[in-house]
């Protein structure tokens, strides 16, 4: 069946907050008013240059703004060496590198805007929810700068397998509050977070770190994140002159994805590749690729791709990665999925550590385990493509924080 496309893939949300049938906002009756204020709060803004000129001006000289677009010279090497019929082939990678950001993740592009927002509207405690920790570790350091309590909620099973973010919140002076309901991951985090929220309307800013919650979230994230791929188009233009052919990021919610794709969406000869975590496989049913293996729901706020079974109830994710351990994905990830812009790949638990390992040691850069689901389907586009093809990788994220959990990984597989 074909999908009538739209003239432009840039314009979403609608006033309501849906990209085509996903998103929307399906939220207690207590947050309506929040979110009413926070739209028109934004919507304000936005348009307010003095605001942007703070903003710019926090990314410059504390984020570290611009990452850099890097070639990464060795694993083009690489890839250019899988044997081929013409001996031509093997793409020209390069590393947008958003592990170089303060903090050591995309996340803290989101963040600072949010927090500016926070005080804007005059909130005085922030509270954020967060899986592999990153996030939680961006809100705690931008509320540290700005003089705010923080409060992040973090399963109990990612506070084990992400101590180093866990201490590095708490040095910061954020209180981690550990969710031992459910799965005890980010999905449980996040509906801490919302009932939190819930409770203490009148003084409570709830930073959400993805492209997924009740509108305005969902956009709002991906235009705070979108300095990713305004940044990449000028790069890549003084670097090559003309723009990349193909760009390949991680998804769990997929803020970094959507950062680096959003800008480049009309560009419609480009290929877009969105790489979520197929776990121990898609087959298996332990895994948190929601296109690849889900339906559309309604969860924590929005209409979207999510895992749960034939009566709707939510099934527990499972990846490596804390932060694709997630059972949703944004809802304008689940759009440009049903309208065929961006195509969505798996990666297992087995191809992320072994990509994790390769590009450490090829190109002396230690990515998280998400962007490493990126980096293994690398492995297997790059060398399908002539040697002129210019490929864009999102490293997202640093991976320190993931040694203990690959090296556990590593270990369990010679038992």
């Amino acid at each position: 069946m074909s999908v009538q496309q739209p003239n432009s893939f840039r314009t979403g949300p609608d006033e309501r907050g849906h990209f085509g049938i996903y998103g929307g906002r399906f939220v207690a009756e207590t947050l309506m008013p929040l979110i009413l204020d926070l739209e028109k709060a934004y919507a304000q803004a936005k348009a307010d240059p003095a605001f942007q000129k703070e903003m710019d001006g926090h990314l410059a000289t504390y984020v570290g703004r611009p990452s850099p677009l890097y070639f990464a010279e060795r694993l083009t090497e690489h890839c250019r060496s899988v044997k081929t019929v013409s001996g031509l082939m093997g793409a020209k990678i390069y590393f947008k590198r958003e592990e170089l950001n303060h903090t050591g993740a995309h996340k803290v592009n989101n963040v600072l805007g949010q927090i500016m927002l926070a005080k804007r509207m005059g909130k005085t405690r922030i509270i954020a929810e967060t899986g592999a920790g990153m996030h939680g570790v961006a809100t705690a350091t931008l509320c540290a700068k700005f003089g705010l309590p923080c409060i992040v909620y973090m399963g109990e099973v990612d506070v084990e397998r992400q101590k180093p973010n866990v201490l590095r919140m708490k040095m910061l002076g954020a209180e981690v509050r550990g969710v031992t309901s459910g799965s005890k991951t980010l999905k449980d985090a996040m509906n801490e977070a919302l009932r939190d929220w819930v409770t203490n309307v009148a003084d409570t800013f709830y930073c959400i770190g993805t492209v997924a919650g009740p509108h305005p979230y969902p956009a709002m994230v991906r235009d705070f994140q979108s300095i990713i791929g305004r940044e990449t188009r000028e790069q890549m233009l003084a670097a090559e002159g003309r723009l990349p052919d193909s760009l390949i990021a991680c998804i769990g919610g997929g803020s970094n994805a959507m950062g680096l794709f959003h800008p480049f969406l009309d560009e419609r000869g480009i290929e877009i590749y969105g790489v979520e975590a197929a776990g121990h496989g898609i087959a298996s049913g332990k895994h948190a690729a929601s296109i690849a293996g889900g339906r559309p729901g309604v969860l924590h706020g929005n209409r979207t791709y999510l895992l749960m079974d034939d009566d709707g109830q939510i099934e527990e994710a499972h990846s490596i990665s804390a932060g694709l351990d997630y059972p949703g994905i944004g809802p304008e990830h689940a759009w440009l999925n049903d309208m065929g812009r961006v195509k969505f790949l798996s990666a297992t638990d087995d191809e992320a550590v072994a990509a994790f390992q390769l590009v450490s040691r090829l190109e002396g850069i230690i990515p998280a385990l998400e962007p490493a689901h990126a980096l293994a389907k690398v492995f297997d586009i790059a060398p399908t493509k002539p040697k002129d093809h210019l490929m864009v990788v999102n490293v997202s994220g640093r991976g320190d924080k993931d040694l203990a959990s690959v090296e556990a990984f590593l270990e369990s597989k010679t038992k």
